[in-house]
């Protein structure tokens, strides 16, 4: 014979407590409230950055009395014809010689630096972690320690007033940021890869150009654009090793200099459209560089942490 079974009453639901929210429901409200906090944030930090902008390009098409009149009106006139004297006044000089110089030193700064991070990643050897420190701490130091024994070395090299001069001083003081985010970079690319290359037959010198350069491009473009930026807006270095040093010797001003030199040409009558209009032709090339590599230096800054 079965035995019948014992029918169970079901339990009892769960009545929620009074006053009581869901778990789920009070983060999703903390997070809302995070979101809105950070997004107009954002919003607050872009229109700090874009009114400027957009106020000094508007400056640029108004007169000296629309300027002194009202700052922040509209222009009334749109002509370019106020960005052709500033081109003329020297502005297109100094733009060439700043052209010169980062031609040189950056190029020459992405390469010498990563080739010093590539080892200092890759190669295990006595002094490694004492020479990477190194690196790193020339980034702690302040330039303006270094203007007096600079310029006084510099000159005893006869570069004072020259394009290597000034592109040495630039790449020295590029590359501690460079070896120093280069070497994250390096040490977050797979051993794997190097180490077929190796088996291959490959050198250190193609294992290098041909294999982990290439696949390092992310962090090329990001440390490129950084150091682009840096010696483009420098000015304590230009203004102290690029100085004419006898009556026959030529101006080489770059940008920040040049932009200087415009306004104490002026003197009282101070022309600010074309001030205005020289700030604008030294800052369009860096917001299109910028603008154009945006996804790259995005993704090269990324990677090292997704690896």
């Amino acid at each position: 014979m079965s035995t019948p079974v014992k029918e169970t009453a079901p339990a009892p639901a769960e009545r929620p407590v009074a006053g009581a929210t869901p778990r789920s429901g009070g983060r999703r409200g903390e997070g809302v409230v995070l979101n809105a906090f950070s997004h107009g944030f954002l919003a607050l930090w872009a229109l700090l950055i874009v009114l400027p902008l957009v106020w000094l390009v508007l400056s640029s098409f108004k007169t000296d009395a629309q300027i002194g009149g009202s700052a922040f009106g509209w222009p009334r006139h749109w002509s370019l014809d106020v960005f052709a004297r500033a081109w003329d006044k020297g502005i297109g000089d100094y733009f060439l010689n700043t052209l010169i110089v980062l031609v040189f030193s950056v190029p020459l700064t992405m390469l010498l630096g990563s080739m010093a991070a590539y080892v200092l990643a890759r190669y295990p050897f006595p002094g490694n972690r004492l020479l990477y420190y190194f690196f790193v701490a020339g980034a702690m130091f302040p330039v303006f320690l270094a203007l007096v024994p600079l310029f006084f070395m510099v000159k005893r090299l006869d570069m004072l007033n020259t394009y290597q001069g000034l592109v040495l001083v630039y790449i020295a003081y590029s590359m501690p940021f460079t070896v120093f985010f280069m070497h994250a970079f390096f040490r977050t690319l797979p051993t794997a890869v190097f180490e077929a290359a190796v088996l291959d037959g490959a050198s250190h010198t193609r294992t290098f150009f041909q294999v982990m350069l290439p696949m390092a491009k992310p962090g090329l473009v990001s440390v490129g654009i950084f150091n682009t930026l840096g010696q483009w807006n420098q000015f304590i270095l230009p203004t102290v090793l690029m100085q004419p040093q006898s009556g026959s010797d030529p101006e080489r001003y770059v940008l920040t200099q040049g932009l200087i030199q415009l306004n104490q040409q002026q003197g009282y009558a101070a022309d600010l459209p074309v001030l205005f209009a020289g700030v604008t032709i030294a800052m369009i090339p860096m917001l299109v560089v910028y603008l154009s590599f945006q996804r790259q230096v995005q993704a090269g800054l990324t990677s090292a942490t997704l690896k």
